[in-house]
């Protein structure tokens, strides 16, 4: 059977390809997604555009290039440089496989998952943080499940379709029980299960291909932010700096992990060699990496009293994230509060007064910090 002829100019193949399950084409990505996860992004997208020449008629390429857009993305989700690319590679994505799933039943479960996956994606950019598009998320998000749902009322879920019915599975609880503002917006979803979620995410970082690493990634996070299983996170955020080692995100995540863990020493060196790849220009490693780094070493810096090595490296966090504008994060907060304790034990009340007003100027009224803040600044004024 010949491939289907989707849009003009498209590339034909002599036989019906079920690409996501085909091994050759499976061999052919590997060394691209090893590049594409070690920040390698042109190398990977060689082997892309390469796919996307072959099988233009598929949605794979497409969704690759994309996914490559999307790690360009995640090391800095305030810079939005890569935004437009990502969106544009997506929706060529729906494009093709959409035209795929109508036309040629033959690829219906096959192009459910890359429109399943392409629109799980743009959900995932616009609830970020730094974007906050509640509604076209969810749009986003209710389009990925009539995808999914195609593949189960066919009885076909496989590990990689099996990813995004975790991820729902998970935050279609915690949402709601973490954000009550947005449950309107959930109302006509139907519920999940997080611990349906949790299982199902591990059998995709066992078994799946594609989305095996997104599964770890997601694993990891929900583990260390949501479940208080550190260990966990920590042994996966091992395997992917250690898998991974010039993946920015990665590797900030990995020393992250080290400093909730009390592995400090560990964790100074992996904060230094972040803070040696950011003045290099290495690929990935900007500001949001710094951040994190510099208040590591801050931290260690008061763990072992040696308040001007705190002191230079809460002051390097103040300027990364000032750099960012993320001036509500916590580690910017803290930092700000460190360097006025600082100051107030050196005798510099005004400036540990200005450290401390900055607090309570961009902390929330309900923060730790904002409180912590205004207590200090009422015993300076009792000092006076």
């Amino acid at each position: 059977m010949a491939a289907p002829l989707l849009l003009a100019g498209q590339a034909r193949t002599d036989t019906t390809i079920v690409l996501i399950n085909d091994i050759t084409v499976q061999l052919e990505a590997t060394q691209a997604l090893n590049d594409l996860y070690n920040f390698k992004f042109e190398k990977a997208e060689q082997q892309f555009r390469w796919f996307k020449q072959k099988y233009a008629w598929h949605p794979l390429p497409y969704f690759m290039l994309g996914l490559s857009e999307w790690w360009k993305i995640m090391p800095s989700p305030h810079i939005r440089t890569h935004d437009a690319r990502f969106l544009a590679y997506m929706d060529s994505t729906i494009l093709v496989g959409e035209m795929l799933h109508d036309k040629h039943p033959e690829y219906r479960v096959e192009a459910s998952f890359f429109l399943a996956a392409a629109y799980g994606f743009k959900g995932r950019l616009y609830s970020d943080e730094e974007r906050k598009e509640w509604r076209k998320a969810a749009f986003a998000g209710k389009k990925a499940l009539s995808y999914l749902d195609d593949c189960k009322k066919m009885n076909y879920l496989s590990p990689e379709l099996l990813f995004g019915d975790a991820l729902y599975n998970y935050f279609s609880v915690w949402v709601p029980e973490n954000y009550p503002a947005l449950k309107p917006i959930l109302w006509f979803f139907p519920k999940g299960d997080k611990q349906l979620g949790l299982q199902q995410l591990k059998e995709v970082s066992y078994n799946a291909f594609y989305t095996r690493t997104e599964a770890m990634v997601w694993l990891m996070r929900i583990w260390n932010s949501y479940e208080n299983k550190n260990e966990q996170a920590h042994q996966i955020a091992e395997y992917l700096h250690e898998t991974y080692p010039d993946n920015a995100y990665f590797h900030r995540y990995y020393a992250r992990m080290l400093y909730v863990r009390g592995f400090y020493a560990d964790m100074e060196r992996e904060s230094r060699n972040i803070l040696q790849r950011i003045d290099s220009g290495m690929v990935g490693y900007e500001e949001t990496s710094g951040r994190y780094a510099a208040f590591f070493l801050g931290q260690l810096g008061e763990i072992r009293r040696q308040s001007d090595i705190a002191k230079k490296y809460y002051e390097l966090t103040v300027r990364y994230t000032e750099a960012t504008g993320a001036t509500d994060s916590g580690y910017y907060l803290y930092a700000l509060i460190a360097l006025g304790e600082i100051a107030d034990k050196e005798g510099n009340r005004e400036l540990a007064r200005k450290y401390f007003k900055e607090v309570k100027s961009k902390a929330g009224k309900k923060d730790e910090a904002f409180k912590d803040a205004k207590r200090r600044l009422k015993q300076l004024d009792k000092g006076d």
